[in-house]
């Protein structure tokens, strides 16, 4: 690995992560490796472990998280003690978190304290409710970003980044972009060479190209599935016809004005850009599992024209569908494999 370039003249940073019942296990341990790499790599040229790590919760006795696996954790820190970073975990007990007073007092207390304050995930929500992302910008998992944005008005939630950084507050995508999350801290912390080396002793991206808009535009509309549910299934049986906003709002039964306001109520986005999403979905499948040229599939999911489906990639994924198809497109012996499957999914390749 790479000798430190720029060698911390700053005394050790405290950073507390904080932990409650049922936290995601990746959202804590995953961070905390980040900074534990660099402790051992600072240290093993010479220098002085730039962190002090402390897993804290409630209870001071450790706790559970949502995998079953135990976490020691230590008591929640003193309002007088130093801390440099303030790091909240996510998981499937952060909405109650959310709503537990003493909590948010403490997460309210410390991120005024701390020089930097960051969340994984859901973790998000703990901040949005100690008032930490009023007027910000802000990330979380893609499955809560429209939850996240109905139950906390004053945050502008952005459903595409890995992470979002907003002046001093850092807020990230689910799970393993918390990991993406604390090398961009480190980064900015001790420079591009140690996060870089980091990364690599991890064997995970420094930069993970792309952004979590890739996972599944289906799944995240599902949150409006209840209003909308019957429409996105027209839509995905549609993508290479007309999908203007007269069309929807006629296909849902509103006015084109009621059914915008609508829409972007019940899924946190427009329905241009939900169309956008879904035709790129549908496209994503097509360059990893045929063989169809691009300019075919294009046409195919509705995008008109190559170029256009490009632009959308680049804009939503940070790749072109060239670039996507080597990444993730299957192997000649898997299409050997498809070609005998019976002839009910001939049609995919037609």
């Amino acid at each position: 690995m790479p000798r430190p370039l720029r060698l911390s003249p700053n005394p050790v940073r405290v950073i507390d992560v904080l932990t409650y019942p049922a936290v995601q296990l990746l959202d804590v341990t995953g961070p905390v490796q980040v900074f534990a790499s660099a402790n051992d790599l600072m240290a093993g040229a010479g220098a002085a472990r730039p962190y002090q790590l402390r897993v804290v919760s409630q209870s001071g006795e450790g706790v559970t998280a949502s995998a079953g696996v135990a976490l020691a954790a230590s008591p929640l820190s003193r309002p007088d003690e130093p801390l440099d970073t303030l790091l909240v975990a996510g998981g499937e007990g952060a909405e109650a978190a959310a709503e537990n007073p003493l909590l948010i007092d403490w997460v309210r207390e410390r991120a005024t304290a701390a020089r930097r304050v960051a969340s994984v995930c859901t973790g998000a929500f703990l901040l949005a409710a100690a008032g930490v992302l009023d007027g910000r910008r802000a990330a979380t998992h893609w499955m809560y970003c429209a939850k996240l944005a109905r139950r906390f008005p004053a945050v502008r939630v952005e459903p595409d980044p890995i992470f979002v950084c907003d002046g001093s507050v850092w807020t990230s995508a689910g799970v393993t972009a918390g990991i993406d999350l604390a090398l961009a801290l480190v980064e900015e912390d001790l420079g591009l060479s140690i996060a870089l080396a980091v990364a690599r002793y991890l064997v995970v991206f420094l930069k993970r190209p792309g952004g979590q808009a890739q996972f599944s535009a289906t799944l995240a509309l599902q949150v409006a599935d209840e209003e909308f549910g019957r429409l996105h299934d027209w839509i995905n049986t549609h993508l290479a016809s007309d999908l203007s906003l007269s069309v929807l709002a006629d296909q849902a039964g509103m006015s084109e004005r009621s059914f915008s306001r609508h829409y972007v109520g019940a899924t946190g986005q427009t329905p241009a850009r939900a169309i956008e999403r879904l035709r790129a979905e549908a496209a994503r499948h097509l360059l990893s599992s045929s063989r169809l040229p691009v300019k075919r599939i294009a046409q195919r999911c509705g995008f008109g024209s190559e170029e256009t489906m490009r632009r959308s990639f680049h804009r939503l994924f940070d790749v072109t569908p060239q670039e996507y198809r080597a990444r993730f497109g299957a192997s000649r012996a898997t299409f050997e494999h498809k070609a005998s499957r019976p002839a009910r999914l001939a049609h995919l390749w037609s």
